[in-house]
């Protein structure tokens, strides 16, 4: 890296930059446009602006420092600044391409960026909407949250084909589903690098299962809930099928079936996923739904207050299954509020955690207006979402620091309005972990050349 490349590399980590760019994938035939803006707005906490003149950024110094270190520094970048990156000099836009980097990249100790992406959605309907851009095919288009920052971008699904909604997502993947009835052929896509898996289609036809996805490296575990097809009119809850496949060689393609728990009612098509185990929301009365994979058997767990849960919430957070849900008891000594319990290591009984301050309540309350609320929970963070207002406020809460903040809306979407002015429109979270490399992907890939031949686990 030569001295004229030492000012691009100060601003590449100077977060007051202001910078504006397409980003290209894996080949000139795959693009992904990430668009960003990193302003003096979003200034990092504790950032100061410095030149690059400063003794720090002596070139005599940096421009003798070894590839190998410098790329385990650039490996550690977040993806914005990665990206920004690949504009300093032809090798580092490489980066993406090189086997040796992504290896590099994968040895490092694992540092996850707790960040949500959120697609806006018509309430009671699967479709997502879509920007056609003066294209003939639309386009899909995400929003990304960074809660350190509180900052917001927007992220493009240019190859997702039409009629396909996100349903999951784990591991640096989103998963998408079709939202039409009948077996269920998936997609895992890195919204990062651009790429698309598709994976074999279910053995049951269903209409609008619950789906869960817990990716690691090296596995991929998928399960799919309710919404039998019993006929080309009417569905029930009757079963679940399973996918699994992991880099020891073992698989097992839609081939575990189970049955679920009598009188099922899956109305979130949520499933969170802690420890081995599934869960979901149940309905009517509330209680949840848990999935255990290995033993392939599912049970129920009695909400808390079950009788009094408005607006319920399945999260994951720090490695515990947690519910978030508004409290609304007639007796005056329960006051209404927004309640976090937490399953304790039995797996069947709740402790509280946390309650909303009472006036923040009262606020909240006053916008949301009865009208219900959505969560969605990575790290140390929940993000709620009320529904009808995704373009006036949202709640941050941070689990560690017991603190609750109120975040701006997404810049991308305010002031949007539904084609036909009917529908109410909500913004669908899920936690999201960008991932420069998914090596799992690839095993997906050799499916295709697979006879399967299941392993079943019945």
């Amino acid at each position: 890296m030569g001295q004229a490349h030492l000012p691009l590399l100060h601003n590449l980590f100077n977060p007051t930059t202001s910078i504006s760019l397409n980003m290209s994938f894996i080949n000139s035939s795959i693009t992904l446009p990430f668009s960003y803006n990193v302003s003096g707005s979003n200034r990092f906490p504790g950032s100061t602006s410095s030149s690059p003149t400063e003794p720090m950024m002596d070139s005599r110094i940096w421009s003798k420092l070894p590839e190998r270190l410098l790329d385990r520094v650039v490996a550690f970048l977040p993806p914005p600044a990665f990206f920004r990156a690949r504009c300093v000099c032809k090798r580092w836009y490489g980066l993406l391409f090189s086997a040796a980097f992504l290896e590099l990249y994968l040895l490092l100790p694992p540092h996850r960026r707790h960040w949500f992406l959120f697609f806006k959605l018509k309430a009671n309907k699967t479709q997502i909407y879509r920007n056609c851009g003066g294209q003939s095919r639309p386009i899909y288009e995400g929003y990304l949250f960074n809660p350190y920052d509180v900052a917001w971008h927007r992220l493009s699904f240019a190859l997702i084909p039409p009629g396909f909604s996100p349903v999951a997502a784990s591991g640096g993947l989103i998963c998408w589903a079709p939202d039409g009835g009948g077996p269920k052929t998936l997609i895992l896509s890195n919204p990062i690098l651009g790429t698309l898996s598709q994976l074999p289609p279910t053995t049951r036809p269903r209409l609008f299962p619950s789906i869960g996805l817990a990716v690691t490296p090296f596995s991929v575990d998928i399960t799919i809930a309710g919404d039998d097809l019993i006929s080309p009119y009417a569905v029930k809850n009757l079963t679940a099928e399973t996918f699994h496949i992991d880099g020891g060689g073992f698989y097992s393609i839609w081939a575990t079936s189970s049955t679920l728990p009598r009188l099922c009612s899956l109305e979130s098509s949520r499933m969170v996923h802690v420890d081995g185990r599934f869960y979901c929301m149940n309905y009517s009365p509330f209680s949840i739904l848990a999935y255990d994979m290995s033993e392939n058997k599912w049970w129920k767990i009695q909400a808390p207050m079950r009788r009094f849960l408005r607006s319920p919430n399945l999260l994951e957070s720090r490695g515990k299954l947690v519910l978030m849900a508004a409290v609304e008891k007639s007796k005056l000594n329960v006051p209404k509020s927004l309640r976090v319990w937490a399953l304790q290591g039995c797996g069947m009984t709740w402790i509280e955690m946390e309650r909303m301050p009472h006036q923040l309540y009262v606020e909240f309350e006053g916008i949301e207006k009865g009208s219900g609320f959505d969560c969605v929970a990575h790290g140390e963070f929940v993000v709620i979402m009320i529904k009808g207002c995704w373009d006036k406020a949202a709640l941050l809460y941070d689990v560690c620091k017991r603190t609750w903040q109120w975040i701006p809306p997404c810049p991308y979407i305010v002031g949007s309005n539904d084609d036909d002015g009917e529908d109410q429109v909500v913004l669908h979270g899920f936690a999201y972990d960008p991932r420069l490399a998914t090596p799992v992907t690839g095993l997906i890939h050799q499916l295709s050349s697979l006879p399967f031949q299941n392993f079943n686990a019945n």
